[in-house]
């Protein structure tokens, strides 16, 4: 049995993905940048609104770093030089 070859990941763009996440982690756990009241934005003060828009772009950087780790495996057969197929065995 034929085993699919796995395509080597860039190191650049695995770099690029550990420090996303690195900053999503830091921004979370440096309590400083956010231990305080003011500003307050209506009866919120700053701790609470700062973790609210904080969610969405850890998600953001999360998703990019998905982008930058996942693989294609037509692109890995392209790159080998292999036909690209509909699927069902046509070229």
């Amino acid at each position: 049995m034929v085993q699919p070859q796995r395509r080597a990941r860039n190191p650049l763009s695995t770099a690029v993905a550990a420090v996303l996440l690195l900053v999503g982690v830091i921004g979370a756990f440096w309590v400083p940048i956010y231990a305080r009241s003011a500003p307050k934005l209506g009866d919120f003060p700053f701790f609470y609104w700062f973790q609210l828009i904080w969610m969405p772009v850890v998600m953001v950087l999360c998703y990019v770093a998905y982008l930058l780790m996942r693989t294609s495996p037509a692109a890995a057969d392209n790159a080998n030089g292999a036909p690209a197929t509909d699927g069902q065995g046509a070229k």
